[in-house]
């Protein structure tokens, strides 16, 4: 890929990345000896085109399977923080579902002090400030979404930041979230919330109205319904947005046809993000270029969308102001 800029270089806020979904061959292979790269490549990383989302997370599957230790659990984050340090990411909020890794006996909560044990000393060896999402999933009932907030509660003043749900949007109603989501709002936990992905317009009011999420990850079908772009950019609502993850679960055909400059140009507040770093063979660097070859985007899109990031970060205000200083020395207004 070639590029006008050192992306590479430019350091770079993540809001959305799945910690199951962002094993590399390294930690894979240590934890399973006997797999090769083709069979790592068969298993983890999806395909050009996948059929639709659900054929897409079909490959998280394996990364969880590997992730049912306290051990383990820490090999993987460690080396999501290796992956984010060559990416030059000084902020990450990094996600997963705990009651998937529980197994092999482990409870939700060793689950989720294991991952938070394991980024406490990430950030400590890298630099990297991070914090940590917690997902309940489409597909769980009322009293797993429950079980997922009342982990949110129990380490909120952690490394533990929000609440999300994940999962197939297309195939499982909200019914069993609002509970989980309502309870959230009782106690002051911030929550973001898949919508507009693989489904439209119709399920981001759904998510809106129902869960009132400070964020959205993905959102990028609000371009169906002007009036949901509107509300969008008037309630300062963020998107974050995973070109690459979209293009591969047919949301958009190809990356010229992805709404992503359109959204930037229409003031909505908006970050660019991996997903899945595995699944979709992506990092930030990769992401970054892509946009400059498809839509001439420059230092300003990426300091704007790395600003708005670090302001809708569920960190605490000593924490974004530091990262926020950090972009501003790197990425300078233009002269004039």
């Amino acid at each position: 890929m070639t590029t006008l800029m050192d992306l590479n270089a430019l350091p770079k806020v993540e809001l959305h990345l799945h910690l199951d979904c962002s094993l590399s061959y390294s930690v894979a292979r240590r934890i399973q000896p006997d797999l090769t790269f083709e069979a790592y490549r068969e298993s983890f990383i999806a395909p050009a085109k996948c059929t639709d989302l659900a054929d897409y997370i079909s490959r998280a599957v394996k990364g969880f399977e590997l992730m049912q230790t306290p051990e383990h659990l820490r090999l993987v984050t460690l080396d999501l923080f290796e992956q984010l340090e060559r990416d030059r990411v000084i902020y990450a909020e990094i996600r997963f579902a705990p009651l998937l890794h529980t197994a092999r006996g482990l409870t939700p909560a060793e689950v989720v002090q294991a991952v938070m044990d394991a980024t406490g000393e990430g950030i400590r060896t890298s630099g990297i400030e991070a914090r940590l999402i917690l997902c309940t999933l489409r597909h769980f009932d009322e009293p797993q979404s429950l079980e997922t907030i009342g982990l949110c509660e129990r380490f909120r003043d952690t490394l533990v930041a929000g609440f999300d749900i994940a999962a197939d949007e297309a195939g499982f109603p909200i019914d069993a979230h609002k509970a989980a989501f309502a309870y959230a709002h009782k106690v002051g936990i911030p929550c973001t919330a898949h919508a507009g992905e693989a489904k439209g317009a119709e399920s981001m009011w759904e998510t809106i109205r129902h869960f009132r999420p400070r964020r959205i990850g993905h959102g990028v079908r609000c371009i169906e319904d002007p009036a949901l772009l509107h509300y969008i950019r008037d309630h300062n609502l963020h998107l974050e947005v995973c070109p690459t993850s979209n293009i591969q679960v047919n949301v958009f055909d190809t990356l010229a046809k992805h709404p992503a400059d359109y959204l930037y140009q229409n003031g909505i507040s908006m970050s660019i993000n991996t997903d899945t770093r595995t699944i979709s063979d992506t990092d930030l660097t990769r992401e970054y270029g892509l946009l400059e070859q498809a839509f001439g985007w420059d230092l300003g899109h990426f300091r704007k969308c790395n600003l708005e990031a670090i302001a809708h970060a569920f960190a605490p205000d000593e924490v974004k102001d530091k990262v926020r200083k950090r972009l501003l020395d790197a990425y300078p207004l233009p002269a004039g």
